[in-house]
């Protein structure tokens, strides 16, 4: 028996149940690569996460037909208002710490090299971006920056922690859906995931907290300006998507949430503390 499956921007995902198992079946579109995506690296990467114990079982690998085939995890999707959830969000910050001690992954992922590429491509195919993008290029410059000064190495990472790509078991978390993944700076995760889910400070500090076992007030400001640069690049995504998608969804109106809650906070008067504060030590 198939059924489709909800959700996924870059591809169609389907429920497969046979004799032998319940499976997902993950057939992807033919313009990844516009979005930096490696299906090759996606594969290997997902199968590390599996060894690690947070990502789901791979099964098969047939790039030939454009197709990845997972063990199907039985459990409960999270919402954003379940990760904002004080109950869940050490355990969120566990399920991180388990990947990133996972194997080395295949290929890093630095959304300051990334987003240039986007805007590389958005500018030279005249895509839609939004008004006063450009304009913000040097505060996303000064962040890049700032986060050198104490930059504690890459991990692997997931790099796309929305909340749909958590699935409770009831005993565990498991992460899914490792298309952007490669090694990162763990406060890149954890701001994506609060950036995703729209955590407010209390939340993401706490997840921070819960992360590293204490709290460290470098990291609570590094994670928030990793969201703010994640929010970022994320919205050329968006417009790529907007321009070049077949799918029946807004991609417009989710680049340009992302867009003005970037936009808010790379000119906000708080920018220039987070900038400081991560550069000191805790």
């Amino acid at each position: 028996m198939v059924s489709g499956l909800p959700g996924g921007l870059t591809n169609q995902n389907f429920k497969v149940v046979t004799g032998s198992g319940c499976y997902v079946a993950r057939i992807w579109s033919d313009y990844g690569a516009l979005l930096g995506i490696d299906r090759e690296r996606e594969y290997r990467n997902s199968v590390l996460a599996a060894q690690a114990g947070v990502g789901a079982p791979v099964v098969e690998f047939r790039p030939e037909d454009r197709v990845m085939v997972l063990g199907f995890v039985e459990g409960r999707t999270l919402s954003s208002a379940d990760v904002a959830d004080a109950a869940m969000i050490p355990r969120i910050a566990a399920a991180c710490r388990t990947l990133h001690a996972a194997g080395r992954f295949v290929g890093d992922f630095d959304m300051f090299e990334i987003q240039p590429r986007y805007y590389a491509t958005a500018t030279a195919a005249g895509m839609r971006i939004p008004a006063g993008y450009a304009d913000l290029l040097p505060a996303f410059e000064a962040a890049r920056g700032a986060l050198a000064v104490r930059d504690e190495g890459t991990v692997p990472c997931n790099n796309d922690l929305l909340a749909a790509n958590f699935i409770d078991d009831g005993a565990r978390l498991w992460l899914i859906d490792y298309e952007y993944s490669g090694n990162n700076d763990p406060c890149f995760e954890l701001g994506n995931v609060a950036a995703e889910s729209g955590l407010d400070g209390p939340a993401l500090a706490a997840l921070v907290t819960a992360y590293y076992g204490r709290a460290r007030r470098s990291r609570i400001a590094r994670a928030q300006l990793f969201g703010l640069v994640a929010r970022y690049g994320w919205t050329l995504w968006g417009a790529i998507q907007h321009a070049r998608s077949e799918l029946d969804f807004d991609f417009w109106s989710w680049a340009m949430e992302k867009f003005e809650v970037a936009a808010a906070g790379l000119r906000s008067p708080g920018f220039a503390r987070l900038l400081s504060d991560v550069q000191d030590e805790d």
